[in-house]
C-alpha cells in the first residue's frame, strides 16, 4: 500500500530533487562570478528529468577512483554538467553572465514552486480520500 502511495509521488519527487540540484549549480555559478578562468555550468533539466523516468530508479553516484564506495546518490549529482557558452567573453576567461544567471535562477525558482503546487495539490487529494471528504484534489 505505501509503495503506491510513493510511487504516486515519484515524478514530483524526481523534478523536485532536479530543481533543487539546478538551484545549487546555478548558485555555485553566481558565487563564481568574480574568480578568474571559471566556467559557467548548467544542466538540460528535461533531458536529466526523462533520464530518471526512463530509468525508474534513483541515480548513481559518479565514482571517478576505484576506492570509492559505489552508493545510491541522495541526490542528481549523476547529472551530466555541461559549459555554458560565453555571452559575452570576460577578459579573465570567466564566462558567468550574471543577467542569464539570474534569469536561470528565476526561472528555476518558478518551477519550483509549481512543483511543489502540484504535489501539495496531490497531497491534498489523498488527504480528502482518506478522511473520505469528497472535496479535495
Amino acid at each position: 500500500m505505501l509503495d503506491k502511495i510513493a510511487h504516486y509521488f515519484d515524478f514530483q519527487q524526481r523534478a523536485l530533487g532536479l530543481q533543487a540540484y539546478r538551484a545549487e549549480v546555478i548558485g555555485s555559478n553566481i558565487a563564481n562570478a568574480e574568480t578568474p578562468y571559471y566556467k559557467a555550468v548548467d544542466f538540460d533539466f528535461k533531458a536529466a528529468l526523462q533520464a530518471q523516468t526512463d530509468k525508474q530508479g534513483g541515480l548513481s553516484m559518479a565514482m571517478t577512483d576505484p576506492r570509492h564506495i559505489a552508493g545510491q546518490a541522495a541526490g542528481a549529482g549523476a547529472v551530466p554538467l555541461q559549459y555554458r557558452s560565453a555571452v559575452q567573453p570576460s577578459l579573465d576567461g570567466n564566462t558567468v553572465d550574471m543577467n542569464v544567471e539570474r534569469g536561470a535562477f528565476a526561472d528555476n525558482a518558478l518551477q519550483y514552486q509549481t512543483t511543489l503546487a502540484f504535489l501539495n495539490k496531490r497531497i491534498g487529494g489523498l488527504n480528502a480520500a482518506i478522511q473520505g471528504s469528497g472535496n479535495g484534489g
